[in-house]
């Protein structure tokens, strides 16, 4: 039996929607590994809401700028909503934000800022908002060869999900390729894909992936004869969810994503995507 406790319990439930005595027994029947835990729950047809696969973080607040061609996002992480909800909070991340766009974020922390450096900064910034506050996940895009844009999604006063892209082979002055980027990021902010094309899937992810599906196949009394074909059915439901340009435009679920961006002609690309949401890893 594997050892586990009400936390273990309690994230389970979180991450799968599956009911609380389902989840005691797929800890104990995994030797309280989450992640097999999750898989076990699939396998027998009992997770609710296998998409919310983040994993319980912090606290915290997200900027995002553009400037040009740079794209910038910061994420700053806090105990407490009260703390990250607050003027100075979110005031912080909007400089870092600025600093990452013009300075980079190679070194963040080393990096000179308002009379000390960054990682003095949020330390001090800590200490005085008497909460833990920390840097957390930092992304920036520079561009040659087409556009990039950005999103924030703002609630209970500050950004809790933040989206950059970029897009390859397209004119950055082009009001067309501008919207159509848009959409995009409000796209990607709603149906949280994990990658941008089919060959970005681990092989490794694939292979378990499909070693759940056959499972859960075969323990739905489908024959023996058709389980390969039902789970490769099944694996293509897989990168429709979770591959972005396989993804249905959430504003019109009949065109694919990837359409979308390629009918802007040529070399119309989505070359890379960052989707950064608190309590999510």
């Amino acid at each position: 039996m594997g050892e586990y406790t009400a936390k273990d319990v309690a994230a389970l439930r979180k991450e799968t929607g599956a009911g609380m005595m389902d989840c005691k027994k797929a800890l104990e029947e995994t030797s309280g590994g989450l992640e097999e835990a999750k898989d076990w729950l699939r396998k027998k047809g009992l997770a609710g809401a296998t998409k919310r696969a983040g994993r319980s973080a912090d606290q915290g607040a997200i900027d995002v700028s553009v400037n040009g061609g740079v794209a910038a996002l910061v994420e700053l992480t806090a105990e407490t909503d009260f703390v990250a909800k607050s003027e100075d909070f979110r005031g912080l991340v909007a400089r870092l934000v600025a600093q990452v766009s013009a300075n980079g974020d190679a070194g963040l922390a080393e990096q000179p800022f308002e009379g000390t450096t960054v990682g003095e900064y949020v330390t001090q910034a800590a200490s005085r908002l008497g909460e833990n506050v920390g840097i957390g996940r930092v992304v920036r895009y520079e561009t040659t060869d087409g556009l990039v844009d950005s999103y924030k999604h703002i609630q209970n006063e500050r950004g809790v999900i933040g989206v950059l892209v970029e897009l390859s082979g397209v004119d950055a002055s082009s009001a067309a390729a501008l919207e159509v980027a848009h959409d995009v990021v409000l796209h990607i902010a709603s149906a949280a894909p994990r990658y941008t094309t089919r060959s970005d899937v681990p092989a490794d992810a694939i292979e378990r992936e499909r070693a759940v599906l056959t499972e859960l196949t075969r323990n739905e009394g489908k024959p023996e004869a058709s389980i390969e074909k039902i789970v490769e059915a099944r694996l293509n439901s897989f990168y429709k969810d979770y591959v972005l340009e396989e993804q249905g435009f959430v504003k019109d679920p009949k065109v694919t994503v990837g359409s979308l961006v390629s009918g802007l002609g040529g070399a119309a690309a989505i070359k890379r995507f960052a989707r950064v949401k608190i309590g999510e890893e």
